[in-house]
């Protein structure tokens, strides 16, 4: 089997898909709180909002590499979806980091100066 790399015609939409799954991988969690996990980690570098945050989610689900479960809310509030990775998400975000590692592997070569 060929190893996959990064392709850069797919850099930020991967990254994005990345940054989400690495948070689940630290657990469950809910969107905003997800969101909040990523900026906080990456010392704010990395930040999303409801419009690209969710998309992520759905897309995530869809391909069956999280599953979103709503809670119950016995207090009356608002109903949150919580997100976690699936079997298969795991195994998924194992392989994406190996192909990140090998796309920067490859890309700081080419772009680190030269002397």
């Amino acid at each position: 089997m060929a190893e996959r790399i990064v392709e850069p015609q797919e850099l930020s939409r991967s990254a994005n898909e990345l940054l989400v799954m690495a948070a689940l991988d630290r657990g469950a969690g809910h969107g905003y709180q997800l969101a909040l996990d990523v900026e906080e980690r990456s010392g704010g570098a990395f930040r999303f909002n409801h419009g690209t945050l969710y998309p992520i989610l759905h897309r995530l689900e869809e391909r069956g590499l999280v599953a979103g479960s709503w809670s119950d809310n016995s207090s009356g509030g608002r109903r949150r979806k919580s997100y976690a990775l699936t079997e298969e998400g795991e195994k998924h975000l194992v392989a994406e980091r190996e192909a990140w590692r090998e796309f920067f592997r490859r890309f700081w070569p080419m772009v680190e100066e030269e002397r």
